[in-house]
């Protein structure tokens, strides 16, 4: 009879793969993708985007590289891992530990030293459940001794618990840094749950330290597949480096276009803008600037008969060219801007070009303002 709590987990499991058949894989998965290949499924060839990584970033063996929400349209390859000796985590609670401020007497460590060999013996007979017991109470009487953890985490590893043996390497490798055979069982630990590169760094380590045959044997099988990880995170971070270009680009570009056009509303394209003080001068010159826009300066006064006479041809001028700034300036009103401009007599007109001056017409000389006009305005 199969359990109702089973069949509902794999009724779920399916509605998940329907929704995001990307998840068959999953180099944990690859025995399920196999098995319906068997059966005479046609398995879908889906890339991977990061937002899958990133849903599954729970679900090791392999690896998933940091990223970006809104970095969802890289698209990743996938990684092709020997997955052939990975098991199921264990998610049992963890073990017993010692309690590493008590205090150890000689008789303790005696009577440690006789439980870890009874382990020792029920080990060699296969009866790893029973070494497990002898060495838990082995550690309880002396907490202290990374030797009895990492022995402990190699005879988990024998009845595939990983996570149970990562718990006691960590704990010897605390009160012995170098210790090869914490190293060795963590490594091997972490092979078996498909932590590829960090069981390489581990068996390194241990190969360093202490080395023997089956670290060599398992470095040859881990290694290629963290070479493999390591060659598709930098083809990610490749990926990902080209497209932080080429999104500052893009923003500095809409940026550009931004203040653009912001300058060429400022503008008032076809009207005579008057100018009141040296900073909206300056704002106006900008703007013109970055537009590539010929910009106009018209000094008049009110009391001055010439500039009453070419007032309305400078406004209908501004109307016959649109993409040239036109500006006023009263000199009694403003006479900071005349000033700094030296300004000596009315009307003057000072054309500019990128915040510099290029030309003047001084006097109410309608043709030259009109030949200047049509002179610069083609230039650029």
């Amino acid at each position: 009879m199969v359990d109702a709590n089973q069949v509902a987990e794999l009724r779920r499991f399916i509605e998940q793969l329907k929704s995001n058949p990307s998840i068959l894989h999953d180099p944990s998965l690859i025995f399920f993708k196999e098995y319906l290949r068997s059966l005479g499924a046609q398995v879908p060839k889906i890339e991977q985007t990061e937002r899958d990584y990133e849903e599954r970033a729970e679900t090791k063996p392999s690896f998933s590289p940091k990223h970006d929400d809104d970095d969802d349209d890289i698209m990743e390859s996938d990684v092709e891992l020997d997955n052939s000796d990975l098991v199921e985590p264990d998610n049992e609670p963890p073990q017993p530990m010692g309690d590493p401020t008590a205090e150890v007497t000689d008789d303790n460590r005696d009577e440690a030293q006789l439980e870890k060999s009874k382990a020792m013996e029920a080990i060699s007979d296969g009866k790893f459940d029973e070494g497990i017991e002898y060495l838990t109470k082995a550690v309880m009487l002396n907490p202290t001794s990374a030797i009895l953890y990492a022995t402990r985490a190699t005879v988990f590893l024998k009845v595939k618990k990983p996570n149970a043996a990562i718990r006691d390497a960590n704990v010897a490798l605390q009160f012995n840094p170098d210790s090869a055979k914490g190293y060795k069982s963590r490594g091997m630990a972490r092979a078996m749950l498909g932590q590829w590169e960090d069981a390489a760094a581990d068996l390194h380590v241990a190969s360093k330290l202490d080395y023997d045959e089956e670290i060599g044997t398992m470095l040859k099988k881990v290694e290629p597949n963290a070479k493999r990880i390591e060659e598709h995170r930098r083809k990610y971070q490749r990926l990902r480096k080209e497209k932080e270009l080429q999104r500052a680009e893009r923003e500095r570009r809409q940026q550009q276009e931004a203040q653009e056009r912001e300058a060429q509303a400022a503008l008032n394209d076809g009207q005579v803008i008057s100018i009141h003080s040296t900073g909206e001068l300056e704002a106006k010159t900008k703007a013109a600037k970055k537009a590539s826009r010929l910009l106009i300066l018209y000094f008049t006064a009110t009391w001055c008969g010439p500039c009453r006479y070419m007032s309305p041809l400078y406004s209908n001028l501004a109307t016959q060219h649109p993409r040239v700034v036109f500006l006023k300036v009263d000199i009694d009103e403003a006479n900071d801007v005349a000033a700094s401009w030296n300004i000596s007599s009315v009307p003057t007109f000072c054309f500019i070009r990128d915040g510099k001056e290029v030309d003047k017409v001084v006097g109410a000389d309608k043709g030259s303002l009109e030949q200047k006009i049509a002179q610069h305005s083609s230039s650029k």
